[in-house]
């Protein structure tokens, strides 16, 4: 049964909300999380590229405008676990470098209020919660740490390790990707009996019909439901606006549409954690008297420095067959930072991250078309190519400028978005280009615009970050150093809005790091006051 007053209400059940949920489930007190969707269905259609890729089944069926006036549909996914149901499940903490301020072409990625050394226990926790599988000390880029991995790196398949002996010879440090993969291997790598996640295509950008992911709904909802009796979930929910008192300081109702009806939910304590996107145009319907321009938005800051990396996914055209069943194993990050810390690039500014990416099919590659460099084959050899295939994807750090943001006009969603930082990406392709010369692979990449998202841009909303920063001034910041809003004193950001700026990784973990810290925040908060009114204990 759904009451009306929680000790906490989470609104998003993605990796931020999620997290939050499970950690704050533990304290026995009572715990809402509030879902817009439902679980997304177990079907064959799961593993079926044309529904996935080609028809978009799982994405959201709305439509945005874009700077240019141009419309599109979101890259967003409404489901128990959030984007995560899709996600690739790569889960790199950013580097050290990270935190601090960093120099591009095109200006300068700002520091971190908070420091590496602050998250990276938070980090470890969420690498174990996640059961990631990788491997300490083969990327030269990667942070300190103080544990070993809970599992093992998955191993490479004979192509892919080919690649990196190849890359290796060359002077290169491919290394294994930290995996939320939940495979369990035998001696030779394969899947063993009991495994939840097998060896096979249908993983990056595809949800999991063997709940083979460790995503959000399964690591930490479907867990801490069972364990936990004072959480609840409320599916198919959607958060219209917050309500505050008179003083507009404190969150008094969560106005929540429900079967078509409107109810008021009550929190002590609110999380919100439903997308950098989301979260940002929540606060912005949630004006009022107190807040004319938007809920905790007197910096006016709501909605900008949208930030979503640089991305793309690459096909390359291998010498050799590549059969390869689980491709998404080898990452490389020779050219992350600026050439004093990556010798091997050659500028004075980073370049950014490359990965495997799952493997191509003939489908994909028949819905894409095929790229100029192939069109004067007689035949369209789509199965061919996709045997040969090796697929890349490469992200660079985009830049969090104000006038890159999400907005309401006229009742309508408006997306503001100049790319930035587009140097390091064009050269980080070109690095990729060289290296793949050197191993056996054609010099030529093909785009695959299907992986990012059906019919949106460069990057699209995948690793969208950044509209609700956080920072020690409120004139420029939205939330302060524990992801609570300056203006609001029960209100708490968990998403990847709070990124000031954001690497050249998948900002997944990070978030999920973040929402465990911010955790330890609201569980001393909420526990210090029942201590504080408890009666004290009878004397022996």
């Amino acid at each position: 049964m759904i009451e009306d007053s929680y000790d906490v209400v989470i609104v998003g059940s993605g990796p931020g909300g999620a997290t939050m949920a499970w950690k704050l489930a533990q304290t026995g007190k009572r715990i809402l999380l509030v879902e817009r969707g439902d679980y997304l269905k177990r079907e064959r259609q799961n593993w079926d590229t044309q529904e996935v890729f080609a028809k978009a089944r799982y994405q959201v069926d709305e439509t945005w405008t874009s700077s240019n006036g141009e419309t599109f549909k979101p890259g967003l996914h409404y489901f128990v676990g959030g984007n995560s149901k899709v996600y690739g499940a790569v889960l790199l903490r950013l580097r050290a470098e990270d935190f601090g301020a960093v120099r591009h072409p095109d200006g300068i990625a700002p520091a971190w209020p908070v420091g590496y050394d602050e998250f990276e226990p938070y980090y470890q926790a969420a690498e174990e919660l996640f059961e990631v599988r990788g491997a300490r000390g083969e990327d030269p880029t990667e942070p300190p740490y103080t544990k070993p991995y809970k599992h093992p790196a998955i191993r490479h398949e004979p192509r892919i390790q080919k690649l990196a002996d190849d890359w290796a010879r060359e002077g290169l440090h491919p290394f294994h990707l930290p995996m939320g993969a939940l495979l369990d291997q035998d001696e030779t790598g394969a899947a063993t009996p009991g495994s939840a996640l097998l060896r096979c295509d249908p993983f990056d950008g595809y949800p999991s019909l063997t709940n083979g992911k460790a995503d959000a709904q399964v690591i930490c909802v479907d867990p801490a439901l069972k364990a936990h009796p004072n959480l609840t979930l409320l599916k198919n929910a959607t958060v219209q606006r917050f309500v505050t008192d008179a003083s507009g300081r404190t969150v008094t109702a969560i106005e929540t549409a429900i079967e078509g009806r409107t109810h008021l939910l009550r929190g002590d304590v609110v999380v919100i954690a439903c997308g950098a996107l989301s979260s940002a145009l929540l606060l912005l319907r949630s004006a009022s008297a107190a807040h004319p321009d938007g809920l905790a938005n007197r910096s006016g800051q709501v909605g900008r420095n949208y930030m979503r990396h640089n991305n793309a996914t690459v096909l390359a055209i291998s010498r050799e067959p590549n059969p390869t069943e689980f491709q998404k194993t080898l990452g490389l990050n020779d050219f992350y930072h600026a050439h004093d810390k990556s010798p091997l690039n050659p500028f004075e500014f980073p370049l950014g991250h490359i990965q495997m990416v799952g493997k191509s099919d003939g489908t994909q590659i028949e819905v894409e078309g095929l790229p100029p460099f192939l069109q004067w084959l007689p035949e369209k050899p789509f199965d061919w190519i996709a045997r040969h295939s090796i697929d890349f994807w490469l992200t660079s750090e985009d830049l969090p400028k104000p006038e890159n943001r999400i907005f309401y006009r006229g009742g309508k969603v408006h997306l503001d978005l100049t790319q930035s930082n587009m140097d390091g990406h064009r050269h980080l392709r070109e690095m990729l280009r060289t290296i793949c010369d050197r191993a056996g692979i054609h010099p030529h990449l093909m785009d695959r615009s299907l992986y990012l998202g059906k019919d949106t841009p460069i990057g699209g909303t995948a690793h969208q970050a950044g509209t609700l920063r956080f920072g020690e001034d409120p004139s420029t910041s939205v939330l302060d150093r524990d992801c609570r809003a300056h203006e609001i004193d029960n209100l708490y950001v968990t998403d990847a809005s709070f990124f000031p700026s954001i690497g050249a990784v998948n900002p997944t973990l990070t978030i999920i790091a973040n929402a465990l810290r911010v955790a330890d925040r609201i569980a001393q908060r909420i526990t210090s006051t029942t201590e504080a009114t408890a009666p004290s204990p009878e004397p022996a």
